[in-house]
């Protein structure tokens, strides 16, 4: 499953009084720091800009598209830019710098599960009263934010009749499709007055003291082994020979396992269920340290390092000391830090002690990386 995001940032900003995705908050563009949210749960970005401008350095992207004359028309256009084989499309508005990555891995994640689309949304606060008269029941109402995820067809075939709409989702539902709403963020404000910024500027401060330099994470996975005699197993990327293999949907390697999710726990990226869900094909049987890859790329990305991983295995069999070596430093490969392994016995006690699974606990840090 191939996702590419769209980030629209082809306004003139003309309520702010001029083009606002280009102006600087905590050291950065409004573009940029929506690119970089949309960069961490996206194969490709395509950047959709108003016609004349450049894009910002502070911005890597795969795809630059000149904009339309509404929102619709330049979502349009980032839409020809996308790869034809994309599986799912993200668009996201540049107005709302403070999306986090875990909002872009929700939506993503709706839709991998047989959503058409996914939007946030949050409650409304305020009593909303109409011109005419007479309140509305707020109740009944939900604040829709960006990032929306979809299915690429859907959005496809949503945007073919050149329809107008303030977002996406309205006219994939308005073709039949099936919309998801899941928690919106109350801090992913919309950029519109001059003032915003001063607000988004108070929220990234407000979440400076939370990053500090150095952060740990914890991980733990546990699988059975497998009925199927031809399966392996398969242990810190290690085949170990002559011994029944675990049940899962990838190679089930316990160990890899808990240490992708003590990484990504350690820089606020979700876990390893959400960026390779075990619904999905792709992953089945898939080699657990090339997914364990893909995670340190994401945790570098999002701007922290891996110092090292400490890993507990739980098992009565097998031994774990004739491979501990080679286990290690497939794992420190990997990781590209220092990953060190212990085992321990349960001593006969539950589940593990029946000899029904494994089990692995990992404790990860990493620190902020230098610019």
């Amino acid at each position: 499953m191939t996702v590419w995001a769209i980030v629209v940032a082809g306004g003139a900003g003309s309520r702010f009084g001029r083009p606002k995705q280009f102006e600087i908050i905590a050291g950065s563009t409004v573009l940029g720091l929506s690119a970089q949210a949309a960069r961490a749960h996206a194969d490709g970005l395509v950047v959709v800009l108003p016609a004349g401008y450049d894009l910002p350095s502070d911005i890597s992207a795969d795809r630059v598209v000149a904009g339309g004359e509404t929102r619709s028309a330049s979502v349009r256009c980032g839409l020809a830019a996308v790869p034809v084989e994309a599986s799912v499309i993200v668009v996201h508005d540049a107005a709302r710098p403070l999306a986090s990555p875990a909002l872009f891995a929700a939506v993503v994640e709706t839709v991998l599960e047989g959503a058409d689309a996914a939007l946030p949304g949050t409650p409304v606060a305020d009593t909303l009263r109409r011109i005419g008269g007479g309140t509305v029941d707020r109740n009944e109402l939900l604040a829709v934010q960006t990032p929306q995820a979809f299915a690429a067809a859907v959005l496809r075939q949503a945007h073919a009749g050149e329809g107008e709409a303030t977002d996406d989702a309205a006219l994939v539902e308005q073709a039949g499709g099936r919309v998801v709403v899941v928690p919106g963020e109350p801090t992913n404000m919309k950029l519109t007055h001059r003032e915003d910024l001063l607000v988004a500027e108070a929220v990234i401060r407000a979440r400076a003291p939370m990053e500090t330099p150095l952060r740990i994470g914890h991980g733990f996975d546990v699988h059975p082994f497998s009925d199927d005699p031809r399966r392996p197993l398969i242990l810190g990327g290690v085949h170990f020979g002559g011994h029944p293999g675990l049940a899962g949907h990838s190679d089930a390697d316990v160990i890899a396992h808990a240490v992708t999710d003590a990484l990504l726990g350690a820089a606020g990226l979700g876990d390893i269920g959400q960026l390779f869900p075990d619904t999905d094909v792709a992953y089945a049987n898939a080699d657990s340290l090339e997914l364990l890859g893909r995670a340190v790329a994401l945790v570098r990305s999002a701007g922290w390092e891996p110092g090292n991983v400490d890993c507990t295995i739980v098992a009565e069999t097998p031994r774990l000391a004739p491979h501990r070596s080679e286990m290690e430093a497939r794992l420190s490969a990997a990781v590209g830090a220092p990953v060190t392994l212990k085992g321990k016995r349960p001593e006969g006690l539950g589940a593990l002690g029946r000899r029904e699974g494994l089990a692995c606990w990992a404790v990860a840090i990493v620190s902020r990386q230098q610019p």
